[in-house]
């Protein structure tokens, strides 16, 4: 009896040492950023005047002028994003959240350092332009085609992204032009255009924060649902509770500035704690 005793422990303890051995399950990286500084510059005449003829003339001399400013709008961020990871942003208003995106997008150049993605990333922010003079059908249509989507693929999800954005809620509003929508129903439907694809990396800024509760908790069980299938989400918000329900992990982004990466509340408290919001 004490042989088998001591036969099964060393059996155990051999199962944990090869456990232990194991490499660890790896992670498909979807985004990296190096070392990423942005760099604006604002041209101007000597009292902050200029005009196109003029900045078209410095352009080709290759000088700049003496009202030139630069904006140091993200310093030194590094990061690696995970496939199924949905990433918060937070951070004051001008801390840097948009632009490194926009970065990450492919949208800006960075003036030092690199991002790589893996797959095509791409934008939705309530800014993004939809033309006023076309119905919202049309736009979904337009919409989806420059997502890449075929035409097919749009015929079959057009109904799901009309009723997921609740714009015929209270009436035949998406056969009407886009002018005549509030900014609300504009943004839920740029909303609900964008995640009807699935994406290799989504971001998404400030969408949530537009629309009522019931739309709200569609988008973030949509998003859910796009970590699940596809890859990665970022998603900046000054709303530190749609961050919570729907982020497990978050950037902190001061004056351009990484503070802090990690858990989504661990992140958050140490935010709120600072900021007091």
């Amino acid at each position: 009896m004490a042989e088998r005793t001591l036969d099964k422990t060393a059996e155990a303890a051999k199962a944990e040492q090869t456990a232990q051995a194991a490499p660890a399950p790896s992670r498909e990286p979807t985004v990296v950023a190096d070392d990423v500084h942005i760099v604006y510059r604002v041209n101007g005449g000597p009292k902050g005047r200029g005009s196109a003829t003029a900045a078209l003339s410095r352009i080709m001399r290759r000088k700049g002028s003496p009202g030139m400013r630069e904006v140091h709008a993200v310093r030194g961020v590094t990061f690696v994003a995970y496939k199924g990871e949905s990433i918060g942003l937070i951070g004051s208003n001008g801390s840097g959240k948009s632009t490194l995106l926009k970065a990450v997008a492919g949208l800006l150049p960075t003036e030092r350092g690199s991002v790589y993605t893996d797959g095509q990333p791409s934008l939705l922010g309530v800014n993004a332009a939809l033309m006023n003079d076309l119905t919202g059908e049309r736009n979904v249509i337009l919409g989806g085609l420059a997502m890449g989507m075929s035409r097919e693929q749009v015929r079959e999800r057009y109904q799901d992204i009309v009723d997921f954005s609740g714009i015929n809620e209270k009436g035949d509003f998406i056969t009407l032009p886009m002018r005549t929508y509030s900014s609300g129903m504009a943004a839920r439907l740029r909303f609900s255009i964008a995640a009807a694809k699935d994406h290799d990396v989504l971001m998404i800024d400030e969408a949530l924060a537009t629309g009522d509760r019931k739309f709200q908790k569609r988008s973030e069980a949509r998003i859910r649902e796009l970590r699940q299938e596809a890859g990665t989400v970022f998603l900046v918000s000054h709303n530190n509770k749609s961050i919570r329900d729907t982020c497990d992990r978050v950037l902190w982004l001061e004056k351009g500035e990484l503070l802090m990466d990690g858990p989504t509340d661990e992140v958050i408290k140490a935010y709120e704690k600072e900021t007091g919001k």
